[in-house]
């Protein structure tokens, strides 16, 4: 069965932003140590109000939209969420929500199902260590593992959600049984880009040459646990499965493994920023994509223009709409996916060089240059301003392949301990 946001026949052709990822407010209850948002304490300066954001819910039912994600920082510190969970749901949207999980208390839990919550996506990046230094506190690990249990008790579908990066790349399979075994139905891998928190730490983005052991081996645990499903009878819908986000791929031999769904078989057909999709940040600033830096790729303000005006007009909302292989550049302008692929994932390609139209982070343009006897090797270049969805920047080079790694060993700190 599709879910809501998965595209039908009669959008094909026109811009409707089917699925919608809603920053609701900066304010966190973490202050990971790789977040693009570089969320914290502290809200936005002039987070929309309660009211304010009933009126861009009414717009997204009037523009089409299916499925709405709320996040954060933490969607659940706004204690108007459930109002506005109820608004979206009674227009039937449905309503999702991405989570660190350390507020996600039973009691919580129940009362987002109760405001008609239909699922919640727990972010795991790896067993308790790792995890922990990532999420930069001793004890979000479990608090986040409880919260996996906490939304199953309180009827919610329940995925989970890792970054992908140098700290967590060789633990896959750990993770990967861990949300099997806690009766995770999906669990989503997407690589962390130097975005935000985590521009500041470039020897924990991976290296282009390192797509080849990441989907290789994502692929092989997929596999077993599909073979172990049928095996046991279990029926494919109900398997569990890894998936990969935009910006892990492309065109290998597990694309359509790792990327199709069990109504649905994919393979990835570039960028849909602006086309199907929306980002909204919690101040009324409209993008394409939540994950899009902000400074580039805002299209206006919801209190400015309205939200209709802001979609169907303004270009940096609309990049991928029209445009064809002439942005291109490198390797990807010459790619035998060039026409489809367009470069993979835009804020990925942005955060890392600076600008859209070529991607290393690529299993196939690793595997023709390994065939050549080259890797690439990014090299970081400058530092992120501070600022939320802010990036640095890394210049790219090519050299004879190795079996060693270039970027150093990772560094470890004492972490503060969760209340």
């Amino acid at each position: 069965m599709a879910t809501a946001r998965s595209l039908r026949q009669s959008d094909l052709g026109k811009n409707i932003p089917v699925y919608v990822v809603w920053e609701i407010t900066l304010r966190c209850d973490h202050a990971c140590a790789h977040c693009g948002s570089r969320a914290g304490p502290s809200t936005r300066d002039d987070e929309l109000s309660t009211e304010e954001m009933f009126e861009v819910g009414d717009a997204l039912a009037r523009l089409g939209t299916r499925e709405v994600t709320l996040i954060g920082g933490e969607a659940y510190l706004r204690g108007d969420c459930y109002d506005l969970i109820r608004h979206l749901a009674k227009q039937g949207i449905r309503v999702t929500m991405q989570s660190g999980g350390r507020g996600l208390t039973a009691t919580r839990c129940r009362k987002l199902k109760e405001a008609g919550l239909a699922a919640i996506g727990v972010s795991i990046d790896g067993p308790q260590e790792i995890h922990d230094m990532l999420r930069n506190a001793e004890g979000s690990f479990e608090s986040a593992m409880n919260a996996v249990q906490h939304a199953r008790d309180a009827g919610m579908i329940v995925t989970t959600n890792s970054q992908v990066n140098r700290a967590n790349m060789h633990v896959l399979r750990d993770i990967a049984m861990m949300m099997k075994d806690a009766g995770v139905l999906i669990w989503r891998a997407q690589m962390t880009a130097p975005m935000g928190a985590a521009a500041d730490r470039p020897e924990w983005i991976l290296q282009p040459y390192h797509m080849l052991e990441v989907l290789d081996t994502l692929a092989e645990v997929q596999k077993e646990v599909l073979q172990e499903a049928h095996d046991k009878a279990i029926p494919l819908k109900r398997a569990f499965r890894i998936a990969i986000g935009n910006n892990l791929g492309y065109y290998g031999p597990h694309e359509q493994l790792l990327r199709s769904r069990p109504e649905q078989e994919r393979y990835w057909q570039g960028c849909q920023a602006g086309k199907y999709v929306m980002g909204i940040e919690s101040d009324g600033k409209i993008k394409g994509c939540p994950s899009l830096p902000t400074a580039p790729y805002i299209g206006g303000n919801v209190r400015d223009l309205s939200l209709e005006d802001i979609w169907n007009t303004t270009p940096e909302v609309a990049f991928t709409r029209d445009r064809g292989t002439s942005e291109l550049w490198g390797f990807c302008k010459s790619c035998y996916y060039a026409d489809v692929c367009r470069a993979g994932c835009s804020f990925t390609t942005h955060s890392t060089l600076g600008k859209r139209g070529n991607n290393p982070h690529c299993w196939h343009r690793a595997n023709e240059l390994k065939k050549q006897g080259k890797r690439e090797i990014l090299r970081h270049k400058h530092k992120a301003p501070g600022d939320p969805y802010d990036f640095g920047c890394f210049e790219l080079d090519i050299e004879d392949w190795s079996d060693e790694d270039y970027t150093p060993t990772l560094s470890r700190k004492k972490l503060p301990v969760l209340a």
